[in-house]
């Protein structure tokens, strides 16, 4: 499976942000501090982001 970059809007608060698709760390949403994804050790695990964009 091919890494991307994810555009991802957070459930909670609306914010936009970038981040790797297979993050190696917990992302936390830069407007209210949500989890938005969790690390797997492949690709992560939505929590409270959604997609809204792939980049290859």
């Amino acid at each position: 499976m091919a890494s991307k970059f994810w555009k991802v809007k957070c459930k909670k608060c609306g914010n936009v942000q970038v981040i790797f698709s297979h993050a190696t760390r917990e992302v936390v949403c830069t407007g209210c501090g949500a989890v938005l994804v969790e690390p797997t050790g492949g690709k992560a695990h939505l929590v409270e982001g959604e997609i809204v964009e792939e980049y290859d």
